[in-house]
């Protein structure tokens, strides 16, 4: 048995390794460390028995206490809907148009379609639902399609130019690239941005006039105000969705544009649907 050696400077004994020439002194470990680590080990080994703990296939072990925690949420969210269930049964059955704000009704409305919009829309109208490019603003009294709230209901049950419900908004404007000439491109975005500046081009701007009459005024109207019944914008605004700078005016009459809105009626139930309405219609820019 070899015996066993002590660093001379220290006095402590060593464990008998040695790295170039460096040898490791034999401290033992706190008793208080010590005692720390086996608690923490028993600790974890009743863990394991008492809550989910093994990832099995498809599942996990369930413990002996049979806790789960999508259990205690799934029982908080029963609870919840127990709570509002007649709330949400008035819900269903309201007529919208006829809600009065104030009412114990449309507070919940305005409140769970307030939550529906931050979750589902505001990745597009965002969060203060003021919209981007692209993106309508709802806040504002432009509406494409109708801000009444039974227009602004269906708009968001069906949505827009969507494939995957028939009875979806739909409107398509023709890309007029290969309609029109150059030079009668630039007399059309004439016109339109003279309706809604001063500083246009007044000759190139009458020609286009002819020529939106000719080929626009179908859907827009004689004097551009748009028609809600097929979602033609109104022109004369100064309320864009893309842009109405020259350069963005020409992009939509070269290209046309083509934005689509799902139908949240497939992927939302009717409560919620109808409460993102009452919201959405609640914001100010609800007729």
């Amino acid at each position: 048995m070899s015996e066993k050696k002590v660093d001379e400077t220290t006095g402590v004994e060593t464990t008998g390794h040695s790295w170039d020439g460096i040898e490791e002194l034999n401290n033992p470990l706190p008793r208080w460390w010590l005692w720390t680590l086996y608690a923490t080990i028993i600790w974890g080994i009743g863990y394991v028995i008492a809550y989910p703990a093994w990832p099995m296939i498809s599942s996990a072990t369930s413990g002996v206490l049979g806790y789960s925690t999508r259990g205690e949420v799934a029982a908080q969210i029963a609870e919840h809907e127990a709570e509002n269930a007649q709330l949400v049964a008035q819900l269903n059955e309201a007529d919208l148009a006829t809600l009065a704000p104030g009412d114990d009704l449309h507070r919940y409305a305005v409140s769970r379609g307030g939550a529906v919009f931050k979750a589902q829309c505001s990745q597009c109208h965002g969060s203060g639902a003021a919209g981007a490019t692209g993106y309508s603003n709802l806040l504002d009294n432009d509406w494409l399609w109708g801000g009444d709230i039974e227009n602004i209901a269906l708009t968001i049950r069906h949505g827009i130019r969507n494939e995957t419900d028939l009875d979806a908004r739909y409107s398509e404007m023709p890309a007029y690239d290969e309609v029109f000439e150059d030079d009668e491109i630039d007399a059309v975005v004439e016109y339109v941005y003279s309706l809604s500046r001063s500083e246009a081009d007044a000759t190139l701007a009458a020609a286009g006039s002819e020529l939106f009459l000719d080929n626009c005024a179908a859907c827009h109207g004689d004097n551009a105000e748009g028609n809600r019944d097929l979602g033609a914008p109104n022109l004369g605004d100064a309320i864009w969705l893309y842009g109405g700078d020259r350069a963005a005016l020409e992009y939509t009459v070269r290209n046309a544009r083509y934005g689509v809105m799902p139908a949240w009626g497939q992927r939302l139930s009717d409560e919620d649907v109808r409460a993102v309405s009452v919201y959405v219609h609640s914001l100010g820019g609800g007729e």
